[in-house]
């Protein structure tokens, strides 16, 4: 499981030219499922997150959790977080898990989220064709993989 965390001060998911989901302040989470991934790799990485200190203290030092900022969740599926550009020109998306596999872990780590931060997460649809937009605050980004625990 892959994402990618960035740090806002606005996001949203437009789908159909309408808004579906918006957030203030808060992080916004691309979210890759691939085909061997597992609810352990979802719990793993909503543990990180809930708790990962990327926020301003009063001081200016990224040292807070979103927890202690009164911050917001908005989780989109990104199923081209696990391209491959090995070969040619073209990205292949074969490790990128089939729905049957994608959505039931999807769901998971928003559930899981939702638990462990006591915060409200929203999210996008499900292969739907979404815009999504965002205020990059610092701008803060940082890659996670469940694969790849550094």
């Amino acid at each position: 499981m892959r994402v990618v965390i960035q740090r806002t001060l606005g996001a949203s998911v437009t789908i159909d030219s309408e808004v579906y989901s918006s957030i203030g302040h808060g992080i916004l989470i691309l979210l890759g499922v691939e085909e061997a991934d597992t609810r352990e790799d979802a719990d793993w990485l909503c543990s990180k997150i809930s708790t990962l200190r990327i926020f301003n203290d009063q001081d200016g030092k990224m040292n807070l959790s979103i927890g202690q900022t009164e911050g917001q969740f908005l989780v989109v599926s990104q199923f081209t977080l696990h391209a491959s550009t090995k070969k040619g020109n073209r990205p292949s998306y074969i490790r990128a898990a089939r729905p049957e596999v994608a959505v039931p872990l999807y769901e998971y780590f928003v559930a899981t989220l939702q638990s462990l931060s006591g915060r409200e997460v929203k999210t996008g649809i499900f292969a739907a064709d979404m815009k999504v937009s965002l205020i990059n605050d610092g701008p803060v980004t940082i890659i996670m993989d469940s694969k790849n625990k550094e």
